[in-house]
């Protein structure tokens, strides 16, 4: 058996695992540049089939890339191997962090790293949605079915609604645009259904909790969760602390803080969560659990999307949920340029808005997408150089 491929695939997904901060979003514009740009192991198409196949199923978004990757690349021990060396690393400083968090009360102070990080992770994430905009939208139908998504989301529409919604529009709009009356009428007829400080608390004890009762939780939670990491977050809150009382609301609020701090997918934030509850061996149930439906649905799903692809209708569809997906990036991307950036335009003046922008985190966004977009850095690159921009800022300032 030839193993260089698995070795590929460990190489490229550790190093993602390791500098992957920003989310989701950020997560896949890094996939995309090292696997369709550096490596070519998938087309653009191939990546963005895979991007609106991951929308459609639940589990985290950027771990079922990975799997997917690593199964189109490798087969079944590809699958196996890109899936868990993206999550390993965020896994591994998450405990740390847990375990220094119940010991001695505190975290590291990364902040100042993190205030050039996020900066330079937003340019990677413009940088991959220019790319994959410009290959998603192919017709004008497209481009429509992309802003109508995007409005439809950005006004409090579900993501997994949206994208359904987008997907069926296409479908039906793109075979049949021949017969422009019923094509106007099914257009209109969809439309109209469209709708810091962190303080210790004494963990709870792992007799509390069973371990199975822990791992059950997140097993169900990886099943059946869909949409952002904010969905991952009224979700534990509404079941962990308000409902079983696992949890106190401090000790949610600092386990959300570990998933922002670290890289790696958000669902590391069950690694957290599963050692203040059960220490180590909770660390662990709690992370397979959340973990392990996203193998499953990957496995099954993935010989599909060639079929899917293969046929006029459902190439259609696929076609629509692409550029719904593309469009909950862009969404996203402004959501977090706004954050990042500290924009606020709700109630002010133009020239006050603007006055009021993070422009020095501007300044490290601009040159890191410069950098991306006309000499093609690696987004690694970008990630770190951000790092010591944000410490520099603070030294100086």
């Amino acid at each position: 058996m030839n193993l260089s491929p698995l070795f590929e695939l460990a190489q490229v997904f550790l190093k993602l695992g390791i500098i992957g901060f920003g989310g989701p979003a950020a997560h896949i514009a890094m996939m995309e540049d090292e696997v369709v740009h550096r490596r070519q192991w998938l087309t653009q198409e191939q990546f963005l089939d895979l991007v609106g196949a991951t929308n459609l199923i639940p589990g985290p978004n950027s771990t079922e890339m990975a799997i997917h990757i690593g199964y189109i690349y490798a087969g079944g021990l590809g699958l196996i191997v890109a899936g868990t060396c993206f999550v390993v690393p965020a896994v591994l400083m998450t405990a740390a962090l847990a375990w220094g968090y119940v010991q001695f009360g505190e975290l590291p102070q990364v902040y100042p790293f993190l205030y050039g990080i996020k900066p330079a992770v937003l340019a990677v994430i413009f940088t991959a949605l220019w790319r994959l905009g410009k290959k998603a939208v192919k017709s004008r139908e497209l481009l429509m079915i992309a802003i109508a998504t995007a409005m439809a989301v950005w006004f409090g529409v579900n993501e997994v609604f949206a994208l359904l919604l987008g997907g069926l529009l296409g479908a039906v709009w793109l075979n049949w645009r021949t017969q422009p009356t019923l094509s106007a009428w099914l257009f209109g007829l969809t439309l109209s259904q469209t709708p810091n400080s962190l303080s210790p608390v004494p963990p709870v004890t792992s007799e509390t909790v069973p371990l199975w009762k822990l791992g059950l939780f997140f097993l169900k939670v990886g099943s059946v969760l869909y949409g952002s990491g904010y969905v991952l977050i009224a979700f534990l809150q509404g079941q962990l602390v308000d409902e079983f009382g696992w949890l106190t609301q401090q000790q949610l609020l600092d386990a959300v803080a570990m998933g922002q701090v670290t890289p790696g997918p958000l669902l590391t934030t069950a690694t957290f969560i599963g050692y203040v509850i059960g220490g180590f061996p909770g660390a662990i149930v709690s992370t397979l659990g959340i973990t392990l439906p996203s193998f499953l649905f990957v496995l099954i799903l993935n010989p599909w999307i060639p079929r899917l692809r293969s046929r006029q209708w459902t190439s259609a569809f696929l076609d629509a949920i692409n550029v719904s997906a593309v469009a909950l990036m862009a969404v996203v991307t402004v959501q977090l340029a706004v954050s990042t950036l500290q924009i606020n335009f709700i109630g002010l003046p133009l020239w006050t808005a603007l006055l009021g922008i993070d422009w020095i985190a501007a300044v490290i966004a601009a040159i890191a997408a410069i950098f991306a977009l006309v000499w093609r850095i690696n987004a690694a690159w970008l990630v770190l150089g951000g790092a010591i921009a944000g410490w520099l800022v603070n030294r100086l300032l």
